[in-house]
């Protein structure tokens, strides 16, 4: 039979040499188990000692579990009864349970009202019809943060789990909009301005711009508030749960991709500032006056050149 007992020490190797002095057996006829680790701890405060299990057959058998009685056999009914009862039919296949006999307002707020106590938020429930068929489940308490969730996850699980369980075994789903606080309004008036903003950027820059993820229902909104937007156009790149959108810039008919790129360029290119020039500079910068070609006089002799205004006069003729 096998035999378990447990030992402490300071140290690992001092639990197991106290457990096999007081078993009196070898090292290799038992096994061991650290069950607990030791702590030092800080001056002696807070200290643990090593906790082990010591495992080994003490070569007996074990006793046999005794057997249980056998349960009286049931009397057989007559063979009229039986027949009876075969031909009647099941209550449990003709009649629905409890749950699926309710409407499926009912099942929606059952099932919220359950779910809410496990996560022990208290709330209001208020259920209405929707426009174009299904739900509007709108939930108000005290603590809506848990409910929703960073970026509305918890939210959208929550709304999944009640989809699932109201439409379960239904020839016709119906959907369910779970909301808290009015979150889901607000969060789509402040995605439509993002894809405002984010068009205005792509075409400002005329680049794509590329969106953060979101899941199929805020994608939609994106794409709903810029299928009419002019110069741009939108797409979903990734898979769940990066998946995300991307605003692209579309380029006009009559432009070209050499004039646009032309165009970036001469934009892009520093202009030297204009300084006005002082008087005496643009004087100096003018072009000097070429003086007059002087005449000769009849009586000069053939091949005189007359000398320069720099140099002294030559009287060589005279």
């Amino acid at each position: 039979m096998i035999v378990t007992i447990e030992k402490t020490g300071k140290t690992r190797e001092e639990a197991e040499a106290a457990a096999l002095e007081e078993l009196g057996l070898s090292r290799d006829a038992v096994h061991f188990e650290l069950l607990e680790r030791p702590k030092a701890g800080f001056l002696g405060i807070g200290a643990k000692p090593a906790r082990i299990s010591a495992t080994y057959d003490d070569g007996r058998s074990e006793p046999k579990a005794p057997r249980a009685p056998k349960p009286p056999k049931a009397p057989k009914a007559p063979r009229a009864e039986k027949n009876a009862e075969s031909k009647s039919p099941s209550p449990a296949k003709t009649e629905p349970s409890a749950y699926a006999a309710l409407s499926r307002e009912a099942r929606t707020e059952s099932f919220l009202r359950g779910l809410l106590e496990r996560m022990g938020v208290e709330c209001a429930i208020e259920i209405s019809p929707r426009e174009g068929g299904g739900l509007d489940v709108k939930l108000d308490g005290p603590n809506m943060g848990a409910v929703i969730g960073r970026r509305g996850e918890t939210l959208d699980a929550i709304q999944h789990l009640v989809n699932y369980a109201v439409n379960r075994g239904s020839e016709k789903h119906m959907h369910i909009n779970v909301d808290a606080e009015g979150y889901r309004s607000k969060r789509e008036e402040s995605l439509v301005h993002l894809a405002e903003k984010m068009a205005a950027k792509a075409i400002k820059y005329k680049r794509s711009m590329a969106l953060e993820p979101m899941n199929s229902y805020e994608r939609h909104v994106i794409h709903t508030a810029l299928q009419d937007y002019e110069g741009v156009s939108t797409s979903s790149i990734g898979t769940e749960p990066n998946r995300r959108v991307v605003v692209n810039y579309e380029r006009p008919a009559g432009e070209s991709g050499e004039s646009r790129r032309s165009r970036d360029k001469r934009a892009e290119r520093p202009h030297p500032p204009k300084t006005e020039k002082a008087p005496a500079q643009e004087k100096a910068e003018a072009p000097a006056e070429q003086p007059a070609k002087e005449t000769l006089p009849p009586d000069y002799p053939e091949g005189y050149t007359p000398p320069s205004k720099n140099k002294p006069q030559s009287r060589e003729w005279c």
